[in-house]
């Protein structure tokens, strides 16, 4: 049970990372390479509060608003800039990525930081003693989740957003304004990528480098689950998470990650479109 309750957590956190993703570039088509960045800035966020003396609780909270904010002014700065033109977006957001790195470096040094666990206890889960922290990861990633798919698909907000996905230059010649919307999108995706560093940070070791270990696993996941669903990068992020955390845990680290990538390839192969998407089989 205890590794199901692991792979669920791992899951959840990843497609929370891969939700981000899959929004920004399902409706701007921008690929943003320092995603990983916004995460690793999410838990600096709670570093500082607890610089500042400041609650955990307060950390995680300003976070994902701070990322947010940090999104939009990336959004105004930069992306905008390049929108048409897919590979400039991929140059232009790994230097970005290279940048906050070493503004982290800069304001916090190179070395290792940590967060006090706010929620030290165990408790039982079906027999077995778990981490309480773990669970309030997972019902914090579950509630964004779910007000992530409310906002997509039960408000106006949402059906614009769709319809501008589904054809930008029809929803344009309808009066929509695309280029708020992808501002807001952009800062949304970011806020999510801040909130999983925020709640990541007191189980982690943070440094620099901590948002880039989840980049990689977050873009097989959208290139394994599909895209054009919001719901998408869930069932990728199941099927790669829930891999990574039986074999590290049967096995080691070291052949989960061997295995992930070869579950991928199969998976991306069997289906090009996605494993979300219908009747799009392979050959």
């Amino acid at each position: 049970m205890t590794i199901l309750l692991d792979a669920a957590n791992y899951v959840l956190i990843l497609t929370l990372v891969a939700l981000g993703l899959a929004i920004v570039f399902g409706l701007m088509n921008v690929i943003n390479m320092a995603h990983g960045e916004l995460m690793m800035i999410g838990a600096y966020v709670v570093v500082s509060a607890r610089q500042a003396d400041l609650p955990v609780w307060i950390g995680m909270a300003a976070a994902p608003l701070v990322v947010a904010a940090l999104g939009m002014v990336i959004e105004e700065l930069v992306v905008r800039r390049v929108y048409t033109r897919l590979l400039d977006t991929i140059l232009a957001t790994w230097g970005l990525s290279m940048i906050l790195k070493q503004a982290i470096v800069l304001g916090f040094g190179p070395g290792s930081w940590s967060v006090p666990n706010p929620l030290p206890t165990l408790v039982t889960v079906f027999g077995e003693p778990y981490p309480l922290y773990r669970l309030f990861i997972m019902l914090v990633a579950v509630l964004a989740l779910a007000l992530t798919f409310a906002l997509f698909f039960a408000t106006d907000w949402g059906l614009t957003a769709r319809s501008v996905i589904a054809n930008r230059p029809m929803a344009a010649c309808l009066g929509i304004d695309t280029r708020s919307l992808d501002r807001a999108t952009f800062a949304y995706g970011a806020g999510l990528a801040g909130l999983a560093g925020a709640v990541m940070a007191p189980i982690v070791s943070l440094d620099p480098q901590f948002g880039a270990g989840f980049l990689v696993p977050a873009f097989l996941s959208i290139l394994v689950g599909g895209l054009g669903s919001v719901a998408a990068p869930l069932a990728g992020a199941t099927a790669l998470g829930v891999t990574d955390t039986l074999v590290s845990a049967f096995h080691s680290p070291v052949w989960a990650q061997g295995v992930v990538f070869s579950v991928a390839i199969i998976l991306i192969r069997v289906f090009p479109r996605g494993i979300a998407a219908r009747g799009q089989r392979g050959v």
